[in-house]
């Protein structure tokens, strides 16, 4: 396959005379000291106006100099770098769970990133909507599927947000962010990814006599009770509850902990008798010594000896969805997930315990 082209020019020396230069169209631009302040905003400033679809006129560019000229004000403000550095202090600190940093603190230096690179040493009161389309096509030729993007999109906008709510920038500078529209299905080069599916059985069949006991049960498991692999994997014998005939397991940490909900295990008699073989004296020992990447990484890595397309545990789910929906109906199959609404569930193929309990003790 062929490389597919720079949307970007690159920022590139010009050893003769030391100043950063950019080509266009075959036309050098130069924009001032190479690595200075100045020639990266100049940089970043010419990218916003090729993203937006504005010509670069370099005769124009020569009458007002090789440089754009800052400085007229005595203080222009944070500049965008500074004001990640902010945000990403506060996500640090805002997104944890159990006292650690939950995934959003990498998913947002993965979106500062490219972000940076760009308009780091711009004014924060500069950055318009062109340059957020400009981090934006940075984005799309980087790869990044369009959901991706458009949830970057929503990220750097709460950058920004969280700025103007601490007073280091203006409102109307979120304002303008704001009319930058989500890229639409169909109508951009960012791809989509595939929505997953469930699992054929012939697929997991066929892993299961590849891994080792431990993700067999864990496989297992999983496709009659519907969690998410790591909730499995936060089981002790201290949270299930075995007094009855479905043992349920309440969850204090889960995904949705933050937004209020709850969330509850049902075990059926299938399911209990392969939890027996973990179960421990120690009431706070995980069940399974296995991490979550390592159970993924046994699943795939089980795919691509057997050349069968790659899955992963949480397209579990979504064969338990399809076979509780089948035989119980949408609320059973809200109640087994845990999904606070029904749209949710009719994704994969508020319910009471009473019926999650009941497709437990049927056929999990």
């Amino acid at each position: 396959m062929a490389r597919k082209a720079n949307v970007f020019p690159s920022y590139l020396l010009h050893k003769p005379t030391g100043q950063a230069r950019v080509r266009i169209a075959g036309q050098d631009h130069y924009l001032g000291e190479y690595g200075s302040e100045a020639s990266r905003i100049a940089y970043g400033q010419l990218v916003a106006k090729l993203a937006g679809g504005i010509s670069i006129d370099p005769i124009a560019r020569s009458k007002r100099g090789s440089t754009t000229t800052f400085g007229s004000e005595q203080d222009p403000g944070p500049s965008v770098g500074e004001l990640c550095i902010v945000f990403l202090r506060h996500a640090e600190s805002h997104y944890l769970k159990n006292g650690e940093q939950t995934s959003e603190v990498h998913i947002v230096r993965s979106v500062i990133k490219p972000l940076n690179e760009l308009y780091g040493m711009l004014p924060a009161k500069d950055f318009g909507p062109l340059a957020l389309k400009a981090v934006r096509a940075k984005m799309v030729e980087s790869g990044w599927c369009r959901g991706t993007i458009n949830a970057g999109m929503s990220r750097i906008r709460r950058i920004f947000k969280h700025a103007t709510a601490n007073e280091l920038i203006d409102s109307s500078v979120l304002d303008r962010l704001k009319c930058v529209a989500p890229l639409l299905a169909g109508r951009t080069e960012a791809h989509d990814n595939a929505p997953r599916t469930a699992v054929s059985d012939k697929d997991i069949k066929r892993v299961r006599k590849e891994v080792s006991t431990i993700v067999k049960d864990l496989i297992d498991i999983q496709r009659l009770v519907g969690a998410r692999s790591g909730e499995l994997l936060k089981l002790t014998s201290g949270i299930l509850n075995r007094t009855s005939d479905v043992w349920v397991a309440e969850l204090s940490d889960h995904k949705n902990r933050h937004h209020g909900q709850s969330r509850t295990l049902y075990f059926g008699p299938q399911a209990q008798l392969l939890l027996m073989k973990y179960l421990s004296a120690d009431p706070d020992k995980p069940l399974f010594d296995i991490t979550g990447a390592a159970y993924r990484r046994a699943i795939t890595r089980a795919c691509d000896r057997l050349k069968i397309d790659r899955w992963v545990p949480h397209q579990l789910r979504h064969t338990n969805a399809d076979a509780v929906r089948e035989e119980f109906g949408l609320e059973h199959t809200q109640a087994v997930l845990g999904h606070a609404k029904a749209n949710m569930s009719e994704h994969y193929a508020k319910a009471s315990g009473k019926k999650a309990a009941e497709v437990a003790r049927r056929i999990g």
